[in-house]
């Protein structure tokens, strides 16, 4: 197999929001970034430079698409949106304070946290679903540019559904950090199949 076969994607999660500085859910919801998310944003476009990227494929929240739009500034790439990369449905958990939930719904909380790849907050999405959405995302995208380096602009539970399940996590609570906030992670796709290739590859902050 040549190298023009294999797609890489690098993944990034959005910048700072304003929901995001109060510890709030977002999930499915939306809050804008935050002065510094912009900035911070900006900054990314500089950074992911030095590579060479044919394109941005990013969920199409506002939070996902303005810090997009912030790095291609930089980049100049064709951008495109996909609602598959969109951050896990929290449904009635939406817009609470996390810290207000761990401490009124502790036991239901740690019930659920426990279930790993079926976790489900209520009325809303489990872990599963996100992976398979998102891998669907990504192969699609591979199989429509082969051999591109695609970046991903997407939200933190996409990108840890992403990495853990490859990575054969269970998505336990005692499991150890394995990514690290606001880094560039890299995933190649060959011989149909999604892979690996670097967790925490860049920081941007």
């Amino acid at each position: 197999m040549t190298n023009k076969k294999i797609t890489r994607f690098g993944l990034v999660r959005h910048a700072e929001t304003l929901w995001n500085r109060e510890k709030r859910i977002q999930g499915q919801s939306d809050s804008a970034l935050t002065d510094q998310g912009r900035r911070d944003a900006d900054n990314w476009g500089r950074r992911l430079n030095r590579f060479s990227w044919d394109c941005i494929l990013m969920s199409d929240s506002g939070r996902a698409v303005e810090t997009a739009v912030r790095i291609n500034n930089h980049l100049r790439v064709p951008m495109e949106s996909d609602p598959r990369l969109r951050e896990q449905d929290w449904g009635q958990w939406t817009g609470r304070i996390t810290a207000q939930i761990e401490t009124e719904l502790s036991g239901i909380l740690q019930k659920k946290q426990m279930r790993g790849w079926k976790f489900c907050p209520p009325g809303g999405e489990d872990r599963l679903s996100v992976w398979h959405r998102s891998h669907s995302a990504l192969t699609e995208a591979a199989n429509q540019r082969h051999g591109s380096t695609i970046l991903i602009v997407t939200h933190e539970g996409v990108i840890k559904s992403l990495i853990y399940r490859l990575s054969g996590r269970h998505f336990l609570p005692d499991e150890p950090p394995l990514i690290k906030s606001y880094n560039l992670h890299w995933l190649i796709f060959s011989n149909n199949e999604l892979r690996i290739e670097k967790i925490n590859a860049l920081s941007l902050i």
